[in-house]
């Protein structure tokens, strides 16, 4: 296979000093994985300085890369990979690889000997009639963390079933206190509008992973790795799940109101809706005088955040009467004048045209030959004082590290 001859060029709005190796500098990621929790797990590393090598079916590749539109457009007109692709995979190397063969499986089973982290998201046992599971791997390289991703985990009556981020946000509970509450416009369980499931999932394989390295480095010891979208999507109930610990009730559909808080949720305006988020009653106080109504932070009926929560509709009726005769801009300015925390109910495209998005570098540009214009992805949030994180690859074309990677293998046939 000849490997694409396109290559990043270093991010260009968004720079790293490119004199001071990252924190996984010489550590190495076999990426058997694809979609978004695994990719999203293994972006985390390369933006840390790991070297990622990603294996990908040959002539199709991850999946993402036509979950479209949009698509990219190629230097000679041509489409290019979805958007969707571009978003997890910055920072590696794309192998073309058949596993299913005996010499693609040989080849993976050579390069795990020289690495030290495999992800996979394959369905359970999925991997074993390739001798690529993780015990086969361990079996030729026992210092290896070997991370698998599932629906439902390695184990119990789920473990089968494939799982996808929308049907585990449904089944996880998320769906069920995400929407507006029954008997309002619109009343239905509802998603978030990104995969926040399959996200997470990535966050907690690569914290585990991070763990699992420390642990390789200070004992020789490698080990597998067991991460579900299910176990995560509970663990992401967070006070929810302890609510409903607590009081027996299970919680349900509020729409923009907070289960604990009061008032915390979007306040109409002339030109939009402002998120007002209380968290004590001083800084209730502070808002009720900041709007012009003093009396409303004395207000027996609102001096605890408990006595705002039960009479929440009267109090959301009065604060939204408050602020709906000012414009957003005016609005904020009194409200972070008195302490008040707030924000606006912005658009995607207004989200990187806030001045701090701009002052922080969220957008990172980087270019590829075969694209006719740069590729754009969001920066890494993580900020380290001695190593910082660098984007020193755009999102790979397929294939574009097939000869690098694998050329110094003795590959059977």
């Amino acid at each position: 296979m000849t490997a694409d001859a396109a290559s990043a060029a270093p991010a260009t709005s968004h720079p790293s000093p490119a004199t001071r190796p990252g924190p996984l500098s010489g550590v190495r990621v076999l990426d058997l994985s694809r979609v978004l929790a695994g990719p999203w797990a293994t972006q985390t590393l390369a933006d840390l300085g790991a070297e990622v090598i990603k294996i990908e079916r040959p002539g199709v590749g991850d999946d993402t890369r036509h979950w479209g539109p949009p698509f990219t457009t190629k230097a000679d007109g041509s489409r290019g990979d979805a958007a969707y692709f571009l978003c997890a995979n910055r920072g590696k190397k794309s192998v073309e690889l058949d596993i299913a063969s005996p010499e693609g499986a040989a080849a993976v089973r050579e390069l795990a000997k020289s690495c030290d982290v495999v992800v996979e998201n394959f369905k359970t046992g999925g991997l074993k009639k390739y001798g690529l599971d993780h015990a086969s791997l361990l079996a030729v390289n026992p210092r290896l963390v070997c991370c698998s991703i599932t629906g439902f985990g390695q184990d119990g009556p789920d473990a089968h079933r494939a799982g996808y981020d929308y049907m585990i946000q449904a089944m996880g509970g998320l769906m069920s206190v995400t929407g507006q509450p029954d008997g309002a416009p619109g009343a239905e369980p509802m998603k978030v509008g990104v995969a926040v499931v399959d996200l997470f999932t990535g966050l907690y394989a690569a914290n585990a992973i991070l763990a699992a390295l420390l642990h390789a480095r200070a004992t020789g010891e490698g080990q597998h790795i067991d991460i579900a979208l299910f176990d995560v999507q509970a663990a992401m109930l967070a006070n929810q799940a302890t609510n409903f610990f607590v009081s027996g009730r299970a919680p349900t559909r509020m729409g923009n109101a907070h289960p604990n808080l009061a008032p915390y949720q979007p306040f109409p305006c002339t030109d939009g809706m402002v998120v007002i988020a209380v968290g004590n009653d001083g800084q209730f106080r502070a808002l009720a005088g900041a709007l012009g109504a003093p009396g409303l932070g004395e207000d027996p009926r609102f001096l605890t955040n408990a006595l705002r929560i039960e009479h929440r509709a009267v109090l959301t009726a009065e604060l939204s009467a408050l602020t709906a005769g000012h414009s957003m801009r005016a609005l904020m300015s009194a409200l972070e004048a008195a302490g008040v925390p707030c924000g606006p109910v912005n658009t995607i495209d207004q989200v990187f045209d806030e001045p701090q998005a701009k002052h922080r570098g969220l957008e990172v540009e980087q270019t590829r030959s075969d694209l006719a214009a740069p590729v754009r992805t969001v920066a890494s949030p993580i900020r380290m004082s001695r190593t910082p994180v660098a984007y020193d690859r755009a999102p790979p074309t397929l294939g574009a590290d097939t000869d690098e990677v694998l050329g110094g293998l003795t590959r059977p046939g």
